[in-house]
């Protein structure tokens, strides 16, 4: 029996946007996964940006809006489209990579402009480094979680299709 490749995709998802909200350690969410997910597996790229953005404002209003809305939504979009690109390149290696990279560039991105916009920092070289020295902590339990939701969303749908539980690599 094989199930819709979407209900499979959407199972998937859910359950990782309900992580958002359970007890976790800072900046270990599934939102970066979800994204580059989303761009592999959806074949409505609309969908794929619109996703992690439904996702973000729907957990932003219930945990609090805040001030890096506009980037951090702005990075979703592009790792959205990173999926979109790698679609044809899926791997282990590719997909190690580009969990890598947007684990690094959302930590320089977003605390760049923690240290331009918060007034929590001098802006200058040594602010700059204070305040990207101060977030080295968190970055850890970024990297881990990005690894552990990218593991977990390509590897189930993975082991699902090749179960024959789903029919094909393109969901919606």
């Amino acid at each position: 029996m094989s199930l819709s490749k979407n209900l499979v995709a959407f199972a998937l998802l859910v359950l990782a946007v309900l992580s958002r909200f359970l007890p976790h350690l800072p900046n270990f969410t599934p939102v970066l996964a979800i994204s580059i997910f989303g761009g592999v597996y959806f074949s409505n790229r609309w969908l794929a940006i619109a996703l992690p953005l439904g996702i973000m404002l729907i957990s932003d209003l219930v945990i609090g809006l805040h001030d890096m809305i506009p980037v951090i939504y702005g990075l979703f979009v592009v790792y959205a489209i990173v999926g979109i690109k790698l679609k044809d390149r899926l791997g282990v290696g590719s997909l190690a990579i580009a969990g890598f990279a947007g684990s690094v560039s959302f930590f320089v991105i977003t605390n760049f402009f923690v240290w331009l916009t918060s007034g929590m920092y001098t802006l200058s070289g040594q602010g700059l480094v204070e305040c990207y020295i101060a977030a080295i902590p968190f970055f850890k339990y970024s990297l881990l979680g990005d690894f552990t939701y990218v593991s977990v969303l390509f590897g189930s749908y993975y082991l699902l299709e090749k179960n024959g539980f789903v029919a094909s690599t393109q969901a919606a």
